[in-house]
């Protein structure tokens, strides 16, 4: 698919830990369906048609952990093709480095019609699953 104007490029992150973020986002990423792009000291990236997510650990950051309660960045929303593979991520999650927000109310914590999963990992950083069969 060309890109059009408006699409999103890419998403850039930056954490504090490049190898700790990668026990998380490589295994969604891959989950997801990225295929791994680009590798450097500092990085990584996967890219999912023409849209690719970084993951960079730069010298220029001025905290140690990313508040989504701060303004910015509050989460990254994927969509996933059915309840059930959505169901299995979240089984998988908690080994890979994501713990599930707001457990109480899954998968419907973004309403009732909203089949969803809520997930940080140890870096502060929130992705919201949101499956496409409802």
């Amino acid at each position: 698919m060309r890109p059009t104007t408006g699409m999103l490029h890419h998403v850039e992150l930056w954490v504090p830990d490049l190898r700790r973020s990668l026990v998380s986002w490589e295994w969604l990423m891959e989950a997801l369906g990225y295929s791994a792009f680009q590798e450097w000291a500092e990085g990584r990236s996967w890219r999912l048609g023409s849209v690719y997510i970084v993951l960079e650990q730069s010298p220029a950051l001025s905290d140690e952990r990313h508040d989504r309660c701060r303004p910015g960045l509050n989460h990254l929303a994927f969509h996933v093709e059915s309840r059930a593979l959505l169901d299995v991520l979240v089984d998988q999650a908690g080994a890979r480095g994501w713990t599930l927000l707001f457990p109480d109310r899954h998968p419907y914590a973004g309403g009732d019609q909203h089949y969803a999963a809520y997930l940080e990992n140890a870096d502060g950083f929130e992705v919201e699953l949101v499956a496409a069969d409802v």
